[in-house]
């Protein structure tokens, strides 16, 4: 049987013009800055409204990512079209997508199937231009911090300590290391650099962290973009840079109203990477979401492990937010691969690699109820291939932890298969009451933070800091950074900091290899194992896939 892409589903989706889906969340035409007829930004000043009440917070997540997917997005658009189809008041709110990953591995991200969001090839490349808002004001401070030493220098910056990168919203590994400044004293001072990618950028935790224009600029002075010659952080406010940076970013500021292909309100706002970044949508998005709908659906990246454990140690933690209730998505294929099964090996019922896989899945969901003490339920998306047996063992496993198990269709039928889903969120806002906790106290030592993320949450044995993180967390905490929360740089494919290691393992050791502070989101970040900070792109990336007619009609976004 053919199945259509997700591309040409879309296409065939009559969107409502964006004024009816504003008209829909509650919001009034004068507040809404349109682009185009179906994509808008809305005015931040929704968010101070008092006359309305805020919603319940649902938070979707995932099991460890495999190649055989998993369907994140998808379930939590799905989720959202659910719920308004069972009669409740719905607002989604996601992250925008990396041209990264677009042009790399994924080929879009914007859901798929019948559970999406549109416009999805505008939702996909430029859309707003916020990412490219973003980048402008990473490299016009950038380009201030050289300036500023090709000037003379008044602030001492030792050319040997510029933490700051530049940064570009593509995955280009040739970026990474670079030396600029060449060719004499008329074109700089010659030095050691690097790019970023834009999702892993501080601007980018910075811009999806922020509560308004003034929080904006109060975190943008505080970055740290080098150090003196004797060791004293230099800032975007000593370089004056915050004011043309802030004008750069007003308007991305606004988050992004869209629709999914059954006409939910959708947010999607904001995209900072999970694995080398707090991955999460904006702050802003969320809490309209929030203060619009009865129920905000939203995401985080990859596994429970790194999205879900940023989303509530650092979003929720500075936000003041508290979700009622979280799903945990899986599907049996990954499952199996997590027991052992390659790809190919997938579409055959074994309930032995089901077995050795699903220790994944439980791992998780024990974090969920039992770390952070929240109400949740297991989505397992359903494909043709999976066997009542391999769905019943499933269930089971998931029952011994006191926790429901239900099945998603909404790849192949949109908000209808998410009703039995949105039924059982409801259930579990209505009838259990969580007691949110967070995994460390923000007060405690970088190290111990560090240690109780690796052992409570990634369930290891312990952490090994090399000399040069060692030596960085002595000087961050003189500096008064040790009492920020930690966001983990770390492989999305294993709980541990080796990729190679399925399942749940145990008795690993995580490695730190370097500790970084992101002063102005609020943050340091620990980089582990081999993680990069600018990815590159696969053998054959989905770029080579990806055409347009005569029409200015495109292919090849999944």
């Amino acid at each position: 049987m053919a199945y259509l892409t997700d591309i040409e589903i879309a296409h065939q989706c009559k969107m409502k013009p964006i004024t009816e889906i504003a008209k829909t969340a509650g919001i009034s035409e004068d507040m809404i800055d349109q682009y185009g007829k179906y994509k808008a930004k809305v005015d931040l000043s929704l968010m101070n409204d008092e006359t309305r009440e805020n919603g319940k917070l649902i938070l979707v997540t995932a099991i460890t990512p495999t190649p055989a997917g998993e369907g994140k997005t998808t379930t939590t658009i799905g989720l959202a079209d659910g719920l308004k189809r069972i009669g409740k008041n719905v607002v989604v709110a996601l992250r925008e997508p990396s041209l990264g990953p677009v042009f790399g591995v994924k080929g879009g991200a914007a859901g798929g199937g019948y559970a999406q969001v549109v416009p999805m090839e505008d939702i996909n490349l430029h859309f707003t231009g916020d990412f490219h808002a973003i980048g402008a004001a990473n490299n016009l401070l950038a380009a201030l911090l050289d300036n500023h030493i090709q000037q003379g220098n008044k602030l001492g910056i030792d050319v040997r300590k510029i933490t700051w990168k530049r940064c570009m919203d593509m995955n280009d590994r040739q970026l990474r290391f670079i030396v600029d400044g060449l060719n004499g004293k008329a074109n700089g001072t010659p030095r050691e650099d690097g790019f970023d990618i834009t999702v892993a950028s501080e601007i980018m935790a910075v811009f999806c962290l922020a509560n308004s224009i003034t929080d904006l600029k109060e975190r943008l002075s505080r970055i740290i973009v080098a150090y003196t010659y004797d060791d004293k952080p230099v800032t975007a406010g000593d370089l004056n840079a915050v004011g043309a940076m802030t004008a750069l970013l007003k308007d991305a500021l606004k988050p992004n109203l869209v629709q999914t292909l059954e006409g939910t309100p959708a947010f999607v706002h904001g995209g900072p990477f999970a694995n080398i970044a707090h991955g999460c949508n904006s702050v802003i998005a969320t809490k309209l979401a929030l203060k619009l709908g009865d129920y905000a659906v939203t995401e985080a990246g990859f596994g429970a492990d790194l999205g879900a454990e940023k989303f509530l140690d650092i979003k929720c933690r500075m936000a003041g937010l508290t979700p009622s209730a979280v799903v945990v998505v899986a599907t049996v294929r990954a499952l199996k691969m997590h027991g052992g099964l390659s790809k190919k090996e997938l579409t055959n019922e074994d309930l032995t690699a089901l077995e050795k896989g699903v220790p994944n899945l439980l791992r998780h969901v024990s974090n969920i109820k039992d770390v952070y003490k929240l109400p949740c339920v297991v989505a397992v998306n359903r494909f043709p291939t999976d066997t009542d047996a391999e769905i019943d063992f499933i269930i089971a496993k998931c029952k011994e932890l006191g926790v429901n198990t239900i099945l998603s269709n909404v790849w192949a039928e949109g908000g209808k298969g998410g009703e039995d889903l949105a039924r059982e969120v409801v259930r579990l806002c209505e009838e259990e009451k969580g007691d949110f906790t967070f995994a460390y106290d923000s007060d405690d030592t970088i190290e111990n933070k560090i240690r109780a993320i690796v052992q409570k949450v990634y369930r290891g044995a312990d952490v090994t800091f090399l000399p040069a993180a060692k030596k960085q967390i002595k000087t961050l905490t003189a500096l008064g950074f040790d009492k920020t929360p930690v966001c983990m740089a770390k492989t999305q494919y294993s709980f541990s900091d080796n990729e190679k290691l399925l399942g749940a393992p145990e008795n690993f050791k995580v490695t730190v290899r370097n500790i970084k502070v992101s002063a102005g989101a609020g943050f340091v970040v620990a980089l582990t194992g081999e993680i990069m900070t600018m990815p590159g792109l696969p053998k054959v990336p989905a770029a080579e896939n990806i055409d347009v007619d005569e029409n200015g009609v495109i292919t090849g976004l999944f």
